[in-house]
């Protein structure tokens, strides 16, 4: 009883020390990040916050202290011998250089993302981690931020070790066996409701406390993520990560599985277990004459915002925007990219399947034959060649190992063409776009997928050396409101500057010389590069799709059509294939798309909304329709793409 009660006494203050420890960098993350806060934030929205975190941060301390009651305390009471106080401190130790670690990494964190650690952690561990490495410690001063971990981490060991050095209360002197063990008993219990307080939030049962899910109270959406300490956010992850493999993604419904196939196929005629029969589509006969090449631009971060009429004066986008104006182009603003990150994107194309939350690449029955929505094989049997171009590497998230097992027939990354490295990334885009050209001359009609990498950190490019004029650049972001860091938002246009100059100037030049060519540009995604620190949804979000070539005009698609990247290779196919042509996609071409939508966010009718809840926006330049009627839309197509695509990945077909 003695040992339990003086152990249990000392976690009480590890516990209190790493609660404080928490808290400290909340509200030091909310004060010097003060630039995200809406500007009609108010003081009781902060003090708000911080109590909510107070709460939550119950549950992360609470988890940390979980280690030394139970590998000293509980040891303790066993044996005299099991019991390491100094394990207590160490742990303490390596716990706060943790923490303070996350804690220097959210800030450069929380500026790419708009959030704190997020699902972008799991596709990383998918990713090149040499390349990550090098990229956080020169773009994002790792090296540095580590240091000043380990400063706080040695001033939180100090402060730790000086209060486990301090007394504790001794047991009462308790008379009786009777007395004994009803005061021992109240003492478990007293610890047990203290665990269920805390596992709870601050309550004694789930109704009322609070967790990760339910803890953005506020209406500032920087606050609602600082709500999450860096613990908290981390297991957000975790579970997200266990809802994925259990088919718990929002909008799969994986028990309605019959009912979304017949749903996308239009009709009922279609019968049994096959899933590929529902995604049969034919084409109305083609539209343009049937071009030698074509080719499909992935922009690395290409972000549509910078080529709307209110951020012209950065000049960031003036290639994009004369292709735009063109008599022989066709784009739209409503347009999203299939996911938030770059692999999502690639997939998309070279699956043809919508972001789940399960990646292809990792999943075996992606190696073994093309799926039915794959992009390669329409291709094949209307006479192309199928190539991939990449100015990175071709091992990059196995995306070479992927486009070859669904169907491509060749993959070139940067050292297949011996182009000099840029970055831990790959190469210049002018290296892989000149590579490219001269590729074409002795290639059979080809289809090209292409995807950049300059406009990624480090953001390393010599742009002077490229004829982009960053100061003009930098004075024009002087002009922007709420930017927090103008310095590093001139330095992220300039380079997407370069890949828009680059993109543009091949597209002219290969015309010229290949005028039967059609031409596609997007980006990835456009998350990591935003206008302000508060940007809308639509700036956050939106990707360019322009449509350019011989045979294409204005009007060859409907005005704005809202679409992803799921429809752009119907698109193609329903612009070049004969009458009666067949082909599987779970999305219909830009020509019948009614809605589209990523992970977070939609577009139809005009707007653009949250997936997961009531927020919407109007698209800028446009005339917005019924939301009513763009909602239904969305809630009845979102659902039915997402079941069919996770069906697929994991179920098969």
């Amino acid at each position: 009883m003695d040992r339990l009660f003086q152990n249990v006494q000392q976690d009480l203050k590890f516990f209190v020390s790493m609660l404080l420890l928490l808290c400290v960098y909340r509200a030091a993350f909310i004060g010097t990040m003060g630039a995200f806060l809406a500007p009609d934030t108010t003081r009781a929205d902060i003090l708000a916050a911080l109590f909510a975190g107070l709460r939550l941060s119950l549950k992360s301390a609470g988890a940390v202290t979980l280690f030394p009651f139970v590998f000293v305390t509980l040891a303790g009471v066993v044996s005299p011998r099991l019991s390491w106080p100094r394990l207590r401190l160490a742990f303490g130790a390596f716990a706060g250089f943790l923490l303070s670690v996350l804690f220097m990494a959210r800030y450069p964190y929380y500026r790419e993302f708009h959030a704190g650690f997020g699902m972008e952690i799991l596709h990383g561990l998918q990713d090149d981690r040499a390349a990550i490495f090098w990229t956080m410690v020169e773009q994002y001063g790792a090296v540095w931020r580590v240091a000043v971990a380990a400063l706080l981490a040695a001033i939180f060991f100090l402060l730790l070790r000086r209060l486990l050095q301090l007394g504790t209360l001794a047991l009462p002197r308790i008379e009786g066996r009777g007395k004994r063990c009803l005061a021992g008993g109240g003492l478990v219990l007293s610890i047990g409701l203290f665990f269920v307080f805390v596992r709870f939030g601050g309550s004694f049962n789930y109704e009322k406390g609070i967790n990760w899910e339910n803890a953005g109270i506020t209406k500032d959406a920087f606050l609602n993520e600082c709500i999450l300490d860096d613990v908290q956010a981390l297991y957000r992850v975790r579970s997200i990560e266990k809802q994925m493999k259990a088919g718990e993604t929002a909008g799969v419904e994986a028990n309605r599985i019959e009912e979304h196939l017949r749903q996308i196929a239009g009709h009922d005629a279609v019968d049994g277990t096959a899933v590929a029969p529902y995604l049969l589509r034919r084409a109305a006969g083609a539209r343009i004459e049937k071009p030698r090449h074509i080719f499909i631009v992935l922009g690395e971060t290409w972000a549509m915002w910078p080529a709307l009429d209110r951020y012209a004066s950065l000049h960031a986008a003036d290639g994009l925007r004369a292709l735009m104006a063109e008599t022989d182009a066709y784009s739209t603003r409503a347009f999203l990219p299939n996911g938030e990150y770059t692999s999502i994107a690639i997939m998309g194309f070279v699956c043809g399947l919508p972001e789940v939350h399960v990646a292809p690449q990792v999943q075996p029955r992606t190696f073994e034959a093309p799926y039915a929505t794959a992009m390669a094989p329409p291709f094949h049997s209307l006479g192309y060649q199928v190539d991939f171009w990449y100015g990175g590497l071709p091992a990059w998230d196995s995306i070479n190992r992927v486009s070859l097992a669904q169907g491509f027939d060749h993959f070139y990354g940067y050292p297949d063409f011996d182009a000099p490295r840029q970055s831990a990334w790959g190469t210049k885009d002018g290296c892989l776009f000149d590579a490219l050209y001269d590729h074409l001359a002795d290639e059979p009609p080809t289809v090209h997928l292409i995807m950049t990498v300059s406009n990624h950190p480090p953001y390393n490019i010599d742009l002077a050396a490229e004829g982009i004029d960053l100061a003009r650049i930098r004075e024009a972001v002087d002009a922007l409101e709420d930017v927090p860091d103008p310095e590093e938002l001139a330095l992220e246009l300039g380079h997407y500057a370069y890949m828009d100059k680059v993109v543009t100037d091949f597209v002219r030049r290969t015309r010229a010389a290949y005028p039967e060519s059609l031409f596609v540009i997007t980006g990835d995604h456009s998350v990591r590069m935003d206008p302000s620190g508060h940007p809308t949804r639509y700036e956050h979000e939106a990707v360019p799709f322009v449509l350019y070539g011989n045979g294409i005009t204005k009007d060859i698609l409907p005005k704005d059509a809202a679409g992803g990247h799921l429809s752009i290779v119907p698109t193609l196919l329903e612009l070049i294939a004969p009458a009666g042509y067949a082909y599987h996609s779970l999305c219909p071409g830009l020509a019948k798309s009614r809605a589209a939508f990523n992970n977070s966010t939609w577009t139809a009718g005009g707007f653009f909304g949250a997936t997961d809840g009531k927020e919407a926006e109007p698209i800028p330049q446009m005339e917005p329709g019924d939301l009513q009627a763009a909602r239904s839309d969305v809630a009845r197509i979102l659902p039915a793409v997402r079941t069919v695509g996770w069906w697929m990945i994991v179920k098969g077909e």
